[in-house]
């Protein structure tokens, strides 16, 4: 079987399905449009289905000749809140939402692969299961379809997952490969300060929760600098605050928001302890006070080194000049990581960036951000072979 030419032969189809979901971006775990679509062309390939998380979640499995293990594609769905800017032909009609990370690109080339294994289905030896979850960006979709069984019936052995775009410094072209941590944990981090508000010409007449509140910023950071390892990588981004009305008014309160990120859960549990124990000390010594919630999303992602090593050996063999070994992590997260927790993985990075009509490029999370289209056939490819390998 020449899978390369399979993929490409196949390649316009994942090009047409990447820009009909492109103009239909959805949010979090409200998916209709999107779900609709991908059940349509599951339907036309003759693929059985399997609804999630309220109908915005499917699993669509495709059974070998013979029982055996089972291999699982993921592909996110979800979109991102942001005003598309690309100028593209077929850019969002989603006011306000845009595929800006690639998942068009990701649920494309797993349904192309999809329709490739099932056309050659009796040549496998087991099952494969097509994940095509909503919520990678926000709430954590992958953790509701385990929750609901998603990696069981028939049980999955092995996962693989792809992302597109420019992630760390890839070449483009290339597939980017690392084994054990690969992305950072990511939580969620909410701060109130509460002081007591009065006029801007009179201090000495209040607490002031903004004076607080800059005190807090500095003390994060050095929770970073002082008290984790400078070999252990972490961080602390405060990325929202508000607080006031006028400017000769102190407020009554201040709220932060931010992320916190590591590559090790013991760093993870003292970042978590610690932001509630700075903010607290420093207002308090001010007079004031502060409410931390702290909220635990996603796990450290861990490729499993010999299912990676695996999938880094076939894709050798389709495009042994585009292998990139990544040295270090990715602080970015991804909830694949759930999945990961559970069975074997492997998560790998497909350089695919497209020069904007401006000659530039835009990452991922970019207003402005598109793909190279000409390279899906290579994650097809990799995903088809895989398969038919983990099953023969």
């Amino acid at each position: 079987m020449d899978i390369i030419k399979l993929a490409k032969e196949n390649e316009n189809l994942s090009i047409k399905i990447r820009r009909d979901l492109h103009k239909i971006p959805e949010l979090e775990l409200e998916l209709p449009k999107t779900v609709k679509y991908v059940k349509n062309e599951l339907d036309k390939f003759g693929i059985s289905y399997k609804e999630f998380v309220k109908g915005n979640g499917l699993v669509a499995t495709i059974h070998g000749k013979e029982s055996g293990k089972c291999l699982a594609i993921r592909a996110d769905m979800d979109a991102l809140p942001i005003k598309e800017e690309t100028g593209l032909s077929f850019e969002s009609t989603h006011e306000g939402c845009m595929h800006a990370c690639g998942h068009d690109a990701h649920t494309a080339i797993a349904l192309t692969a999809a329709k490739i294994i099932n056309e050659n289905k009796e040549n496998l030896k087991g099952s494969v299961k097509f994940i095509f979850q909503p919520g990678e960006e926000v709430p954590g979709g992958a953790d509701l379809m385990i929750k609901e069984s998603c990696l069981e019936n028939p049980k999955v052995d092995a996962i693989i997952g792809m992302h597109c775009g420019k992630l760390a410094d890839i070449p483009q072209g290339y597939i980017g490969f690392k084994d054990n941590e690969l992305m950072a944990s990511m939580d969620i981090f909410s701060i109130k300060v509460k002081g007591k508000g009065g006029h801007g010409a009179n201090p000495q007449l209040s607490i002031d929760p903004i004076i607080i509140s800059g005190e807090i910023l500095m003390g994060l950071q050095k929770i970073i600098s002082r008290e984790i390892s400078p070999v252990d990588r972490a961080l602390i981004s405060v990325c929202k605050i508000n607080g006031g009305t006028c400017q000769n008014i102190i407020p009554d309160d201040v709220e932060m928001l931010g992320t916190s990120r590591a590559l090790k859960e013991e760093t993870r549990d003292l970042i978590e302890k610690r932001i509630a124990e700075v903010s607290d000390g420093i207002a308090k010594s001010y007079g004031g006070s502060a409410e931390t919630e702290y909220k635990r999303y996603y796990p450290v992602l861990k490729n499993d080194p010999n299912f990676t090593s695996y999938v880094k050996n076939i894709t050798s063999k389709l495009f042994p000049e585009d292998i990139f070994d990544l040295k270090e992590p990715t602080m970015g997260s991804e909830d694949m990581a759930f999945y990961q927790e559970k069975v074997p993985g492997s998560f790998l990075f497909l350089s695919n960036l497209r020069k904007a009509k401006d000659g530039k490029y835009y990452p991922n999370h970019s207003p402005k951000f598109d793909l190279d289209e000409s390279l899906f056939y290579k994650g097809i490819a990799i995903f088809v072979a895989t398969a038919f390998d983990f099953l023969k």
